[in-house]
């Protein structure tokens, strides 16, 4: 079976919530994603990362483009660098890019379906619901404290 995740993040990945924030947060969200009418609850993860995590968008992942020379990066590149960091994290998002050897951020990349990179999610589990909207993130980034973004991810 597959499901669905739909995390909220801060657009600083080194930012982290103190964790009144963190709840006051969760409590919006879950507001925001009840799920079906007699149905499951969705479950909600909130997770402090001690590093820097990738929240990737799984097989939602189409394209990586440089933001230097435009060109595609391969997946496999992609694939091959979380692999390597999948059980310590990042200590850094600089990267030199295969393509055009320029160097640049990770979260700089130009991911077609939004990828992200944090040290605080807020993960929405199979939420059925495909996005939040512009008004819902502000309202979550004004309860947590700091803007947000949100990536979707199937697995």
């Amino acid at each position: 079976m597959s499901d669905d995740v739909l995390s909220v993040i801060p657009t600083d990945p080194h930012w982290q919530p103190e964790p009144a924030a963190a709840d006051r947060t969760a409590s919006i969200v879950e507001d925001l994603t009840p799920g079906l009418p007699g149905g499951v609850d969705v479950e909600i993860d909130v997770t402090w990362h001690d590093t820097l995590t990738v929240v990737d968008c799984g097989q939602n992942l189409q394209k990586i483009g440089c933001p230097h020379c435009g060109a595609s990066i391969d997946t496999e590149w992609w694939g091959d660098l979380l692999e390597a960091h999948c059980d310590d994290g990042f200590a850094t998002l600089a990267v030199v890019v295969p393509c055009c050897g320029t160097a640049t951020s990770l979260d700089a990349l130009d991911y077609d379906w939004p990828c992200g990179f944090a040290r605080f999610e807020i993960a929405i589990w199979n939420p059925e619901r495909a996005w939040f909207s512009d008004e819902e993130l502000t309202a979550i980034g004004d309860a947590l404290g700091h803007p947000v973004q949100q990536i979707r991810a199937h697995i």
